[in-house]
């Protein structure tokens, strides 16, 4: 999935292997590599590729299907019902989380109010 994801996003950003290449550092055949399956980069590279091409890591690797980084979803309800949620490396139990929720209720309900 990586690899094809990777070569379809560089081709539809019209740009070449090269180009990819020397923006993450590596030789052209190595980038080659990567669109093949052939060789596996580092999570660093995945970052610096997923950057050049205006997407996200997790798209890359097929956690997500939403390859626009700028269309991801930004509603807080829906997000805080995610599994494994964490602060900084800590994780944050379904108890934290709904007492988060109900915070952001009455946030919204006296804001709704004061206007």
């Amino acid at each position: 999935m990586f690899a094809k994801r990777l070569k379809l996003l560089r081709k539809q950003r019209n740009m070449s292997m090269k180009e990819v290449a020397d923006h993450v550092g590596v030789a052209k055949s190595t980038y080659a590599g990567y669109e093949s399956g052939y060789r596996q980069p580092t999570l660093e590279t995945i970052q610096s590729i997923a950057k050049k091409l205006s997407t996200t890591s997790d798209y890359l690797l097929g956690l997500t299907e939403e390859y626009d980084p700028t269309q991801q979803n930004t509603n807080a309800r829906e997000f805080l019902n995610y599994t494994q949620l964490h602060w900084d490396g800590v994780p944050l139990e379904e108890e934290d989380l709904q007492l988060i929720r109900q915070l952001l209720e009455r946030v919204v309900r006296d804001r709704s109010h004061s206007q």
